[in-house]
């Protein structure tokens, strides 16, 4: 062994350092910190893909919801079992009766009410016919017989409790006792006895309040004495009338009288049958009122306070007690009656649902005459005051009630997120979740109570009081959003706490149970005690549900006597099963407190409430909420009975609320943002002041970031509405004026800019949108067309020169191709006979102008002139002398509208179109060579060449138009009778001059205020002088005078003298004359530019007419190619047999 231990010790070397030991961490740190990395980047994506997974739940958009409401699986029989068989039956009589009032409970709050407050409504005013409301009711009467029997079951229900409490409490001494009842309190039972008269005199106060349904009442009693009258009109048989009649007197006098909690009190409660006294049974009147004064002071101590939660629903209760006590035993405690009406100085108003408020003074007074006499008539009458000074005292200080809700309620969210989130899973406080509910409970009666005493008592509310009011609604939906959004994680906690709380009440009963089983007195009220301590025990030991609990309660009921429970440990146990009580209805009691369902009845508060959110809209995401508590009518909707289907009453609703929005938010919306850009866009005309300082700013943009509102089966999205509304006005203004299509496309950018609008281009051209005018329409009017429009060169396009509109008509191309392509090809050739017929009239003028003696007299003397001196001026003609012909035939006269002989003469020029030539189509077979493709290749190309040739001879052949009208007049003008259009090109300089001085007019008019003759361009001008020097062949002479080198010469000299001359006065420094000269120099410049274009226009022109070939050049070139065809064609048949051999 030795031996194999120093073996693996030297393994290794001996000498440790603990630098490995350091490397292990090290390595381990990293691997964990990667585990933890990777793991937090799977749950991203997880999280990314399945909304599910997510612990936060989205309150409009989830398709399912989380119950925690536990549900009983065994019957009450299965709960209650014990040894001791009596007490298993007395608790399980009471449980099964508590239970039977919530059920019937439960039916009147969500069945009954809301069919009766709905009645009447979805129905607009405008829109009732006549006979309506009788079907209404006629829909209503099944409803009616249902409530009937409901009612009669409320009936019997109550009459059981009284004797079932009146057998255990009795007074007669020969009587069994079922148990020792001495110091048993069934406290629970007399609540639910107390909720069940609640529920009887809600329905009587609905009726109250419902005048609607009173009238159609009436109006359908009306209408039974008309069928009565004529039954065989109505197909009814009149046997069937009677027994109708005598149903609906029943049910007016069961329900529509206001009876129906009277009626309960003043049943027969002493019935032989029965065998139980209860009237004359003292030891249960005083049982009864002993609890009725418990349960008061547990209420009392508790209204009106922070931490009260269900006191005045209980308070209800307490008051219908006191008249059931009243009405049974005919005896009134004068002491408890005060402290009753006491509690309305506090309270002076009970909401029982929706709309409905309670005053319980009104009530006890006329349901308790008796001691209602006894009262001084001051102390009621300052019960009234008291309801007025409230609704005062309330408008004053609903403002500071917002703000410290507010406070309140945003801290405990925070508390609740940060408690909730993934770290600290399942450590829900149970105080938390209460002051939730506490918060809920608290803003909710502050809503309800004085929205409805508002109504009730019609006065009127100021718009602060509205608008502070609509903000605890948005802070209610807060408290319900908050529990919501961690439904997942408070689900965890819920069962957590109630374990946690039930194995406190275990513990607490276990200690007592000891105590009861130490003491070794046994009698059957001390086996009561401990049968009730285990009955408890097991009902603790399983879900925490309402049956169980139910059960716990009435056992400790008889568990509590003998001094089983010290004080000390009593408070505490009953404190956690208070808890619990909460705890296990967390979800159902939040979702009660926070149900805003009442707003239905105060929809007329959700105007002034948009308006506030439109002015205030920094914080506009709170319009989620409103909309929330808007929903919350709907389930209550569904149950309305009066309509063919509730749909009807939705629909209504729907369209009601939609309409208020769309009015009261979006439109402003739009039209604020529609302003807000025109303004922005069109600040050059200062329309007002926009200084924010002055005038205020409200960004909008806040509304666009809100997430689309869940509203019915629809999402209104306000971004999306805005961009839509915009979207359509721009298209729709542009189409009307399409000259503005520049101000709406800035507009939708500053949309995208300022308010992150995704906004869709419109595509609506810069022009118009259709063909033009049509080239036959120009044809037939074409001295019309010549005198309106001008020409430019280098856009190939016709401008229009002066218009009423506020643009232009153009006319290019695409417009001439548009016409040829509707009426076919034909149409060039009707095109150059107009042309040809316009150009005929037009060139007789022309001929006579030039025939006129005084300028054939002054060109001859200008070409002799130019020829004598030449060699002197440098072969260039003077520009002096062109100037001298402008003036000279200025002196001979000029038309009413200024102009002279030039001046016209220089109009009557013709523009052209412009047809693609067709000569230059690429050689295929030549490309194909280059590239050194194959032999078939090659052979393919020269075919496809062969076609193409075809295809271009045929296509243009008699399409060189300008060839055509050259051909046509050149003969005639080169004629020897024509001699005095020889001197044409001596003319041109002054011509040219002219035009300078008429464009440069023309040019300097676009910046003035009329702008009458106004033009940017005009290249007709020199289309013109290029085609007529064509057709005199004057090309060569015209540029022997080298006319555009005289005029760029002339204007250098002059510049340079006026530079030079600058420099010499600037020495002296008179600014006048520096100014001048300045101003000369511009000038100077201006002219020179504007014969640099018209030489280039010129140039330009000139390539049209394939104006650099003399006539006789032409004539030389036509010959060559005839000579060159007939070769060709010689060739071609020397070989016509060498394809066939091949």
């Amino acid at each position: 062994m030795a031996v194999e231990t120093i073996a693996h010790d030297w393994e290794f070397d001996r000498f440790d350092d603990g630098s490995q030991k350091i490397h292990t961490e090290v390595q381990l740190k990293n691997y964990s910190k990667f585990l933890e990395e990777y793991t937090s980047q799977l749950k991203g994506i997880e999280e990314a893909l399945d909304d599910s997974i997510g612990d936060v739940w989205d309150f409009t958009l989830d398709p399912i919801a989380l119950k925690l409401l536990p549900y009983e699986q065994s019957s009450l029989l299965e709960l209650i079992k014990t040894d001791n068989k009596v007490l298993n039956k007395v608790v399980t009589v009471y449980a099964a009766l508590c239970s039977e009032v919530k059920k019937l409970k439960y039916e009147a709050e969500s069945k009954f009410y809301n069919g009766l407050l709905y009645y009447g409504e979805g129905v607009s005013d405008t829109s009732v016919v006549e006979g309506d409301s009788q079907i209404q009711m006629g829909r209503f009467i099944s409803f009616f017989q249902e409530l009937s029997c409901f009612v009669s079951r409320c009936y019997e229900v109550v009459v059981n409790i009284v004797h079932q409490l009146a057998a255990l409490y009795n007074s007669n001494k020969g009587a069994t006792k079922i148990i020792e009842s001495s110091g048993v309190h069934f406290q629970i039972v007399y609540e639910h006895l107390g909720e069940l008269l609640v529920v009887l005199l809600t329905l009587d106060e609905i009726m109250e309040n419902h005048g609607t349904l009173k009238d159609h009442w009436k109006m359908y009693k009306r209408l039974l004495k008309s069928v009565h009258h004529n039954p065989g009109k109505f197909s009814i048989p009149e046997e069937k009338l009677k027994p109708f009649e005598k149903l609906l007197l029943k049910l007016e006098g069961q329900l529509l009288d206001g009876m129906i909690l009277q009626a309960c009190v003043e049943q027969r409660f002493d019935d032989p049958g029965e065998g139980v006294a209860v009237a004359k049974n003292s030891a249960f009147a005083e049982e009864f009122a002993s609890n009725i004064r418990t349960i008061f002071t547990n209420v009392e101590s508790k209204i009106g306070e922070p931490s009260e939660i269900d006191q005045r629903d209980k308070y209800a209760g307490v008051c219908g007690l006191f008249v059931l006590h009243f009405h049974i035993f005919r005896s009134v405690d004068k002491k408890f009656f005060k402290a009753l009406l006491d509690v309305c100085k506090k309270v002076p108003a009970v909401t029982l649902t929706a709309n409905i408020i309670w005053f319980p003074d009104n009530f006890l007074i006329t349901k308790v005459p008796a001691a209602a006499k006894l009262m001084d008539k001051k102390s009621l009458q300052s019960i009234r005051v008291q309801r007025d000074t409230y609704l005062q005292q309330r408008a004053l200080t609903l403002t500071k009630d917002v703000q410290s809700y507010y406070v309140f309620v945003t801290s405990w969210m925070m508390k609740m997120e940060s408690i909730l989130s993934k770290e600290h899973k399942g450590s829900l406080s149970v105080f938390c979740s209460s002051q939730g509910i506490l918060y809920a409970y608290s803003i909710s009666t502050i809503i309800k109570t004085t929205m409805n005493m508002y109504m009730s008592m019609q006065r009127p509310m100021t718009k602060t009081s509205v608008k502070a009011l609509c903000r605890l609604v948005e802070l209610l939906k807060a408290v319900e959003h908050t529990f919501h959004r961690r439904s997942m994680v408070v689900a965890d906690s819920v069962s957590h706490i109630t374990q946690q709380l039930q194995s406190q009440a275990l513990n607490a009963i276990g200690i007592a149970k000891k105590r009861v089983i130490s003491d070794k007195k046994y009698s059957e009220q001390r086996l009561d005690v401990l049968s009730s301590l285990v009955l408890a025990e097991n009902a603790l030991s399983g879900p925490s549900t309402k049956e169980r609990r139910l059960v716990v309660s009435l056992a400790l009921c008889v568990g509590t006597q003998l001094k089983t429970f010290k004080d000390e440990e009593l408070l505490p146990l009953q404190l956690v099963l208070k808890k619990l009580d909460l705890i296990s209805e967390l979800s159902e009691r939040v979702k009660l407190q926070c149900d805003c369902s009442f707003l239905y009845w105060h929809r007329a508060v959700f105007p002034i409430y948009l308006d506030d959110v439109y002015d205030n809209a920094v914080d506009a995401a709170r319009i989620h909420y409103m909309f929330s508590a808007l929903r919350d009518s709907v389930p209550s909707m569904l149950h309305a009975k009066h309509l063919e289907s509730c749909d009807q009453l939705l629909e209504c609703y729907d369209k009601e609320i939609m309409d208020v929005f769309n009015e009261h938010l979006l439109d402003k919306l739009c039209k604020e943002i529609e302003k807000d850009l025109r303004l922005s866009v069109h600040t050059h005309l200062k329309l007002d002041d926009r200084n924010p300082f002055k005038v205020g700013m409200k960004d909008l943009a806040h509304f666009f970031s809100l997430k689309p509102i869940r509203f019915f089966n629809r999402f209104i999205h306000i971004k999306a509405y805005v961009t839509h509304y915009l979207d359509k006005t721009f298209y729709n203004l542009t189409t009307v004026a399409l000259h503005d299509w520049a101000t709406y496309s800035e507009m939708r950018n500053l949309a995208t800019q300022r308010y992150g609008l995704t906004m869709t281009e419109a595509h609506l051209p810069s022009q118009t949108l259709e063909q033009g005018l049509d080239v036959l329409e120009i044809m037939r009017n074409i001295h019309v067309f010549v005198s309106r429009y001008l020409y430019n060169l280098n856009n190939q396009i016709f401008i229009e020169k002066a218009s009423n509109n506020k643009h232009l008509n153009t006319i290019n191309i695409r417009h001439i191709a548009n016409s040829i392509r509707t009426h076919g090809t034909g149409i060039m050739n009707t095109t150059v006979n107009f042309t040809y017929q316009f150009l005929r009239k037009k060139f007789y003028i022309f001929s006579q102008f030039m025939y006129d003696e005084h300028i054939k007299s002054r060109l001859i003397k200008d070409i002799r002139f130019f020829r004598e001196t030449k060699d002197q001026s440098d072969q260039k003609y003077p520009f002096e002398r062109a100037e001298k012909f402008n003036r000279g035939i200025r002196k001979l006269g000029i038309t009413p509208d200024g102009q002279s002989y030039l001046d016209q003469f220089r109009t009557a020029h013709q523009p052209d179109w412009f047809v693609p030539d067709l000569e230059d189509i690429v050689n295929f077979e030549e490309l194909v060579k280059e590239e050194g493709l194959s032999e078939e290749t090659q052979k393919a190309a020269s075919v496809l060449d062969s076609v193409l040739g075809d295809l271009t001879s045929n296509s243009a052949e008699g399409t060189e138009y300008f060839k055509m009208l050259v051909a046509v007049f050149a003969p005639e003008f080169r004629s020897a009778k024509n001699m005095h259009l020889r001197n044409f090109y001596m003319i041109v300089p002054p011509l040219t001059v002219n035009f300078v001085e008429h464009s440069i007019s023309c040019k300097e008019k676009l910046n003035k205020k009329n702008k009458t003759g106004a033009a940017f361009t005009d290249d007709g001008f020199a289309m013109g002088v290029a085609y007529i020097l064509k057709l005199l062949d004057q090309y060569l002479e015209f540029d022997s005078l080298h006319w555009f080198q005289a005029v760029r010469d002339k204007y250098k000299k002059e510049m340079n003298a006026v530079v030079k001359e600058q420099n010499v006065q600037s020495a002296s420094q008179d600014e006048k004359l520096l100014q001048t000269m300045n101003l000369t120099q511009k000038r100077l410049d201006v002219y020179l530019q504007e014969f640099e274009l018209l030489h280039f226009s010129l140039s330009s022109a000139r390539i049209f007419f394939r104006a650099d070939k003399t006539a006789a050049e032409e004539i030389q070139e036509k010959k060559d190619k005839e000579d060159a065809a007939k070769a060709g064609d010689a060739s071609d048949g020397s070989t016509p047999n060498e394809p066939a051999s091949k």
